[in-house]
């Protein structure tokens, strides 16, 4: 879309309508998060996309997973995206960062739309992230057990820097320094191992 074509951000609705260029609100009515829209700032999908540092062909695949939908079209039949929409947006890359696909998002969303009773929803997100958290923790333990070994793997290396710089590697499986004495670290005495 080129620049001469893009749309202002405007303030309302009603701003919209003001200036001559009717709106059509989406089939669905509410807005997206379910708040009121009263005095909504709209963008179109390109300032959306630059707002939120997403790709706009991100922002149409969002809109075909139905993840997000427009707050509304002008006659010309923009696509116009209301704040609610940047925080969806950011919303969905939350969850994409916590390890969900876009189909779990989707997933997570029929779920939470085919509640009946609000309660009910938000036991439903209650469980969804509790035991992301559970599985976010196990991971955090896993990463400081690779932290320790990492640390241990550079501090006995660094003391291979005293060896013979003629020393062939084949001699490293009998070294014979002083800090050898010390078992290695499976990330360092792996090199050594061979399948059989």
């Amino acid at each position: 879309m080129s620049d001469n074509l893009r749309l202002p951000v405007l303030s309302r609705l009603s701003a919209l309508r003001a200036a001559g260029e009717p709106v059509e609100a989406p089939p669905s009515g509410p807005s997206l998060l379910g708040l009121p829209g009263g005095d909504e700032k709209l963008m179109q999908i390109g300032d959306l996309a630059r707002e939120c540092g997403k790709t706009v062909r991100a922002i149409h695949l969002y809109e075909e997973l139905a993840l997000l939908q427009p707050a509304a079209r002008s006659k010309g039949r923009y696509r116009l995206y209301s704040t609610e929409a940047l925080l969806r947006i950011r919303w969905i890359g939350k969850l994409q960062e916590m390890g969900f696909s876009l189909a779990d998002i989707q997933a997570v969303v029929k779920d939470w739309e085919q509640q009946k009773s609000a309660p009910g929803a938000m036991v439903r997100m209650r469980e969804v992230y509790r035991k992301k958290l559970e599985e976010t923790r196990e991971q955090a333990r896993r990463l400081v057990a690779l932290e320790r070994e990492l640390e241990a793997s550079l501090g006995y290396l660094d003391a291979c820097e005293v060896c013979d710089p003629e020393r062939l590697l084949t001699a490293c499986t009998h070294c014979d320094q002083p800090h050898c004495a010390d078992h290695a670290p499976e990330l360092v005495s792996g090199f050594h191992a061979h399948a059989h």
